[in-house]
């Protein structure tokens, strides 16, 4: 084995033997390795400077983004005013940063990328267009070669053989330079790659160095105190942090100990609030989704002032679905539901059923929306107003046997003027409508119920007697057997209530009446009614039991001093009765006003039509020539009584007389 040289020997180049030739392929060797390591090494600091520019990017990013902080307008920014601040001070010290990663980029790409780049592309590629120039000039020199060993020994051609030999010797010489620079620069390269080696990273460590130099003069010299108040900014913050969280974790510990019938509905154990103005919480609305099929949503639901507000889940905000002012609420049985009720505008064109999720929600919503309605909310202290109208509303379904009068309450509290309400027959006062108080006594009973005295009932089985009614009106001719009168038509009705008034010359005490006791029906769930047959003749109303024919309470007709059909609910009608109270001592006697409520199975209109028509007649009966006019004007049945309206349709429990047209 030839002895491995450090270098070539430039005078063993024109000999050209194998030792040579075998020392020259161990530099070759190693110039290929080192090719193969230059491309490796130059793809790393290409890595390396990569990434220190993509850190100059980045770092310019973070300083816009720390300055976008205050253009965000974040819906929940309240007190990061000092935050903002702060992340100003620092995109500012950011984009110092960045314009030192910015030059250290560029030093890289100077004194360690471009030094290797420049090592391969100029020594290395040398060293390979030196070896090919080599290899060409060897094998020409190899051919001239075999041509000069083949001249003939006999016959020399002087002038063939001078050629060869000119050839050879210009071969050679040509191998010969080729070998000399392509040893020269071999030997260099031992020599320069340990250069091309340490440069580049001289200049990287260098370019470094000056780097976190700037850096520390930066950020230590003009940070110090900066850095220092961020640090117990950040540490007050974690304080605050570590506080509130234990404090939720108390009050969720606190919340989850409570006991299951919270989760459970319909269990509630806090006692019903009637004095609400304000309520919110989920609802089933029911909506329509074909002629006779329905569909249930649930809803949020909450009032705001007079309005029903509804948002769905997931809304950013709620819409209005009602006015509630002046509105109408009432309990309604659904089929398949509970806890459902039914909230009417005040000009019945709209209406919804809803349905509550418990007993407390469902009483407390029917007392909130009555609440709203009477527009408490607008008064300056409207708890206390929805306080002393809860105590009247109690005080008004306190259960009595009688009309007798009651003394005055308390005041009632100020409150909005109730809406105009249309009337239905006879004249209306002109001008302003009259306050609740002026038409109903505040804390004023209301009866459900007509209770029949044992004795009256005696009394009317005997067939003799006389009947005297709660208010103090006589009745003398009750029976049917001595009513003489041209007009007798029977309704199929539901007493609702009736409660004392203070004035008889106005319907608006009856529209007031019907509001009030369908209100106290809804807030104390009274839900039961007693069916009766009304009985209008051109004398007397009467109130008849269906099971035993027994008259409840009867009232001349001229005591009948106004009656009225609801304009929004057809099957809604009342009256007012005068009677007289003589418990001051006076001989005529004070004049006492009673409101009676009813709903019926046909059209209030044609109840006030009968009375009106009972009326002229009545009147009519002074004077011969007007009944005559009246009789001429008006159909007559077979009998000669009056015909007025179609039957009424559907039997009455104990199946009494179907055909309820006017009978002599």
């Amino acid at each position: 084995m030839p002895a491995v040289h450090h270098k070539l020997l430039l005078e063993d180049a024109l000999q050209d033997s194998p030792q040579t030739r075998s020392l020259l392929s161990v530099f070759e060797e190693d110039a290929g390795m080192l090719t193969d390591y230059t491309n490796q090494l130059l793809q790393s600091m290409q890595r390396v400077y990569g990434a220190q520019s993509e850190m100059g990017l980045a770092t310019e990013q973070l300083s816009r983004q720390l300055i976008d902080y205050e253009k965000k307008n974040f819906a929940l920014g309240k007190g990061d005013e000092e935050v903002v601040l702060t992340l100003k001070s620092f995109a500012k010290t950011v984009g110092e940063l960045n314009s030192l990663h910015s030059e250290l980029a560029h030093q890289m790409a100077d004194s360690m990328v471009f030094p290797l780049i420049q090592f391969r592309e100029k020594d290395l590629t040398e060293i390979s267009t030196l070896k090919e120039i080599f290899s060409i000039a060897t094998d020409e020199h190899e051919a001239a070669m075999v041509k000069y060993s083949r001249l003939p020994k006999k016959k020399e051609n002087e002038k063939v053989k001078s050629d060869l030999v000119k050839e050879v010797a210009y071969t050679r010489r040509k191998q010969h330079s080729a070998s000399l620079q392509y040893y020269c620069a071999l030997n260099a390269l031992q020599y320069r790659k340990r250069v091309a080696m340490l440069e580049p990273m001289l200049g990287y460590t260098q370019a470094q160095i000056r780097f976190f130099k700037k850096g520390i003069e930066l950020v230590s010299k003009k940070m110090d105190n900066f850095l220092s108040s961020v640090s117990n900014m950040t540490q007050n913050i974690q304080a605050q942090l570590d506080s509130e969280a234990e404090g939720m974790r108390a009050a969720q510990r606190e919340l989850l100990s409570v006991e299951d019938t919270v989760y459970m509905p319909d269990m509630d154990t806090e006692p019903v609030n009637r004095t609400l103005i304000q309520k919110a919480g989920y609802l089933n609305i029911r909506n329509k989704t074909g002629l006779v099929t329905t569909a249930w949503d649930r809803l949020y639901f909450f009032t705001q002032g007079g309005n029903l507000m509804c948002q769905p889940r997931g809304a950013v905000a709620g819409g209005m679905v009602l006015d509630l002012d002046n509105s109408s609420v009432m309990a309604v049985e659904c089929e398949d539901r509970r806890y459902c009720f039914q909230i009417t505008s005040p000009s019945g064109k709209t209406s919804m059923i809803l349905q509550a999720e418990s007993k407390r929600e469902y009483e407390e919503w029917i007392c909130t929306v009555n609440n709203i309605s009477r527009q408490i909310y607008l008064t300056d202290n409207p708890e206390a107003v929805a306080i002393r109208l809860n105590k009247s509303a109690i005080q008004a379904v306190t259960p009595i046997t009688s009309f007798e009068k009651r003394p005055e309450g308390e005041a009632n509290p100020d409150r909005a003027k109730p809406g105009g309400v249309h009337t239905t027959g006879g004249s209306q006062k002109t001008g302003a409508a009259p306050e609740a108080e002026d038409l109903i006594a505040p804390g004023t009973p209301i009866q459900f119920d007509i209770m029949l005295p044992a004795s009256e009932f005696l009394d009317q089985n005997r067939g003799g007697g006389r009947r005297t009614n709660p208010f103090g009106e006589t009745d003398d001719d009750c029976s049917s057997e001595t009513d003489d009168s041209l007009l007798q038509q029977v309704f199929a009705v539901r007493f609702q209530g009736s409660m004392a008034v203070r004035c008889g010359n106005n319907q608006e005490v009856i529209y007031e009446a019907m509001r009030q006791v369908l209100a106290a029906r809804a807030i104390h769930n009274i839900f039961r009614t007693t069916e009766s047959h009304l009985m209008v003749t051109s004398s007397s109303l009467r109130l008849i039991d269906p099971q035993t024919q027994v008259t409840r309470i009867s009232f001349q007709l001229g005591e009948v001093t106004q009656f009225a059909a609801h304009q929004e609910n057809g099957r809604l009608m009342g009256f007012v009765v005068e009677g007289r109270d003589w418990s001051d001592g006076d001989e005529e006697g004070e004049p006492s006003f009673s409101a009676f409520v009813f709903e019926s199975n046909t059209e209030g209109e044609k109840i006030c039509y009968t009375i009106s028509l009972a009326k002229d007649i009545a009147e009519a009966k002074k004077d011969p020539d007007a009944l005559a006019q009246l009789l001429k004007n008006m159909p007559l049945t077979n009998d000669g009584k009056f015909l007025l309206l179609e039957p009424e349709t559907g039997d009455t429990t104990n199946g009494a007389e179907e055909d309820l047209e006017s009978e002599a």
